[in-house]
């Protein structure tokens, strides 16, 4: 069973894929049956709570549920367990994708993926609350002191968005933004009018959005302007939801989001009243053929891979676990993830990472 969890508007989304019947185990090993039995009416004793699946619909029986997770196994036997991932919003799309895939090798597998920022995931992964916490940032030595081991996944990056609303848009699609406005507009706050970004004498004031929970997305593009993400100047908005949503409402705003929340998944085009700015990489003031790669998700993607748009605001993704995973079915879910999983980066809006970066020993 999948359980997907996000945090939008202050709502809480969850939905629900059931697990396999359980029914179908029992007639592939007639020998199990005894064992299962025994097993179940011991761990009901302790009376912890875990969903299981039965007929197609999800149900929930009591049993208890050891650190190590008495229902994994391995070899010729089904895989079982709960893997438990909470993080980065940048994370989000593509970690649902590989427990989906997942889950049709091993369907006695749950995994429960909730998104809440960089920082939620690597406290919750240190905490034990989780068995892997999402990351879209660099590592910090403290939490690597704490035990943090980071496991590179993907790759993706930052972009800066606009309202399609802007009343200066022509203007802004054709020269861009340097970094050095950027600055000026999140960091020092001196870039206060649109004529100070583009020179083109438009008197209305730059209205600036950034992430109130502490994210990989701020502390990237912060990074990008040489600062950190509580540096950045802006009224600021929980997720990257909430942030494509102020400034897709306010005319005058400049925002940024990870690229799979500023790009549609079913278009690959930008999402519908989002702007994805240009960046004016080499500052001359005018949008270049090779500065030309925002108008689908595939376009700003290649131009990750090959170097093209600079990191950061591109940036590796990560697994974060405290210590090196132990149990059996976190372990097969990883091994999964840097060989067969890779094969969905792509089609889900993310770079994939070189073979010597998915060469790992855990």
């Amino acid at each position: 069973m999948i359980i997907q969890t996000a945090e939008i508007k202050g709502l809480k989304l969850s939905g629900r894929v059931a697990a396999k019947p359980l029914a179908a185990a029992f007639a592939a090993r007639a020998a199990l049956t005894v064992f299962l039995l025994i097993s179940i009416l011991a761990q009901a004793l302790s009376g912890h709570t875990a969903a299981v699946g039965g007929d197609g619909e999800a149900a929930e029986a009591a049993f208890t549920v050891d650190a190590r997770d008495a229902m994994e196994r391995t070899g010729d036997e089904e895989l079982r367990g709960t893997i438990s991932l909470s993080g980065a919003w940048a994370l989000y799309p593509m970690v649902v994708k590989w427990a989906e895939e997942f889950r049709k090798i091993h369907p006695g597998v749950r995994l429960d993926v909730q998104a809440g920022g960089a920082g939620k995931g690597i406290a919750d992964a240190l905490s034990g609350m989780v068995d892997i916490g999402m990351v879209s940032r660099d590592i910090h030595p403290e939490e690597t002191a704490r035990g943090a081991i980071a496991l590179a996944v993907t790759k993706d990056g930052v972009v800066p968005t606009a309202s399609r609303r802007n009343p200066y848009l022509k203007d802004l699609l054709r020269m861009g933004i340097g970094r050095s406005a950027f600055e000026g507009i999140f960091v020092t706050g001196r870039m206060k009018t649109w004529n100070d970004v583009l020179r083109n004498g438009a008197r209305k004031e730059v209205h600036v959005f950034t992430r109130s929970d502490a994210c990989g997305a701020a502390e990237t593009w912060a990074a990008f302007l040489g600062k950190k993400q509580e540096d950045l100047l802006g009224i600021a908005v929980y997720g990257d939801p909430g942030l494509a949503d102020a400034v897709i409402r306010d005319p005058l705003a400049v925002g940024f989001n990870n690229i799979n929340f500023a790009y549609d998944a079913g278009t690959l085009k930008p999402v519908e009243g989002l702007v994805v700015i240009p960046v004016d990489l080499n500052g001359n003031g005018i949008l270049d053929p090779g500065e030309k790669f925002y108008g689908s998700r595939d376009e700003i993607t290649a131009a990750i891979e090959r170097g093209a748009y600079p990191s950061p605001p591109a940036r590796e993704l990560y697994f974060v676990t405290k210590g090196k995973p132990v149990r059996p079915v976190v372990r097969k879910f990883l091994a999964w993830v840097l060989k067969e999983g890779q094969g969905f980066v792509r089609e889900a809006g993310y770079i994939p990472l070189s073979a010597e970066k998915l060469k790992v020993s855990f």
